[in-house]
């Protein structure tokens, strides 16, 4: 369990340092902001280079990734579902659908899946699943809908090679299939540049945490509670089911699988909302109010599924 709570306890230092510095004033809405521009077009997508630069794109062909594909999208049209009834506009139903379905496998995934469930790799999946296919698709989708004029087909479809998480995710991944490795030269302020990225998210968080309206607030009790409850039931209970019955998974995969998809949504969620101007609140409490409630909902889990 030492994993679990060494990753949210970075994760929630690094955010109150965000709430203090808006408390006193040394970074306000407008600083806040730029940090999550910074975040967007910078930092990201040196991060995604360097890291999937070196990533196993072999992890990705397993059962692990049918199953954590299936809840996924399975999460993400049960929210879709309930947005086309309420006739939610389609900047909001894309984030609402990244609050119910996009993990934090980047800074949780990582330290949980190495110290919990002993195999950092087990991740892999996970995160390049959203990072190469959930956030692109939900970028374009939030291009399109920020859009002044009707968008042609080509347009749209070009749109993905116009987004720089996007080109980030691309570069990397090119250069994990072709075996090439970047220079030093420019590997190494990448990732220093990339290094950054975190950090702002979790900043930016804070000041917004403190500047805007408390948790809770901001966002319908109905529709906080229930993108938290996709997200923490739907999403690891649709995953333990494909995992076992579907797809035979062995038990370590079974319970990685599971875990994973009880993290609570991930921060760039946030950042991505931000940008975009729709639902950055909702974004906001779904973060909060699921990484408060992924603490008892991961030990559970590992508790029955292990």
């Amino acid at each position: 369990m030492g994993g679990v709570f060494a990753g949210y306890a970075t994760i929630a230092s690094l955010i109150a340092l965000g709430v203090l510095l808006a408390h006193l004033r040394v970074i306000d809405a407008a600083g806040q902001r730029t940090l999550s521009t910074l975040a967007f077009y910078v930092a990201s997508p040196a991060l995604l280079v360097t890291v999937l630069e070196d990533s196993d794109l072999g992890a990705l062909f397993s059962g692990a990734l049918v199953a954590t594909t299936g809840a996924v999208l399975l999460t993400g049209l049960a929210y879709v579902a309930l947005a086309a009834l309420r006739r939610r506009p389609l900047g909001a139903t894309v984030v609402g659908a990244l609050c119910a379905a996009y993990v934090n496998a980047g800074n949780l995934g990582l330290p949980i899946a190495a110290y919990v469930l002993g195999d950092p790799a087990l991740v892999a999946p996970t995160l390049l699943l959203q990072l190469l296919v959930l956030q692109p698709l939900a970028l374009t989708l939030l291009d399109v809908d920020r859009s002044e004029t009707r968008l042609s087909v080509r347009r749209i479809l070009a749109r993905p090679v116009t987004n720089p998480i996007t080109v980030g995710s691309a570069l990397g991944l090119g250069f994990a299939l072709t075996g090439q490795q970047l220079p030093a030269a420019v590997h190494d302020p990448l990732a220093l540049v990339g290094g950054m990225a975190v950090p702002s998210m979790l900043l930016a968080y804070g000041i917004s945490l403190r500047l805007g309206p408390l948790p809770g607030r901001g966002v319908p009790p109905v529709e906080l509670a229930g993108v938290v409850g996709l997200k923490l039931v739907l999403q690891p209970v649709l995953a333990y089911v494909l995992g076992r019955y579907a797809l035979d998974l062995s038990s370590a995969e079974l319970l990685a699988v599971t875990v994973l998809a009880a993290l609570p949504t991930a921060q760039n969620v946030f950042v991505i909302a931000s940008r975009y101007e729709r639902e950055p609140i909702l974004a906001r409490d779904a973060i909060f109010v699921s990484t408060l409630l992924s603490v008892p909902a991961v030990v559970l889990i590992t508790a029955l599924v292990a």
